[in-house]
């Protein structure tokens, strides 16, 4: 078993985000993890990430706030304690239209190693 505290994760740097902050838990260069990198991201107002799509699957857990998450022109809106599953090579765009900071879990699955 490892355990991380927050404190012990790292900041990181995701392509095509705005307005946010990433903190990187398990996975890639923070080890623990060959299958999946975890997170947390803070995304203000006006906030977001996309649209793209990538190969690795994501899940995006709300603990605070609320995200509009469009795929294929469809808006939806999860709030604290929804979950958000996007399936690979699946076009999407995520955005904090709310006033308040939106708090989100993510996981992302890793690329085989080569």
């Amino acid at each position: 078993m490892i355990v991380r505290k927050l404190s012990e994760a790292k900041s990181y740097e995701a392509p095509n985000h705005r307005e946010y902050k990433s903190l990187r838990v398990f996975g890639a260069e923070m080890g623990g993890s060959q299958a999946l990198i975890f997170g947390v991201s803070h995304f203000l107002p006006g906030g977001g990430a996309g649209p793209d799509a990538s190969p690795p699957e994501k899940i995006y857990h709300v603990l605070a706030g609320e995200l509009t998450v469009i795929v294929g022109g469809k808006e939806t809106v999860i709030k604290q304690g929804d979950t958000c599953y996007i399936g690979p090579n699946e076009s999407r765009e995520i955005v904090n239209r709310s006033n308040e900071v939106c708090t989100i879990a993510v996981a992302v699955t890793m690329p085989p190693a080569k």
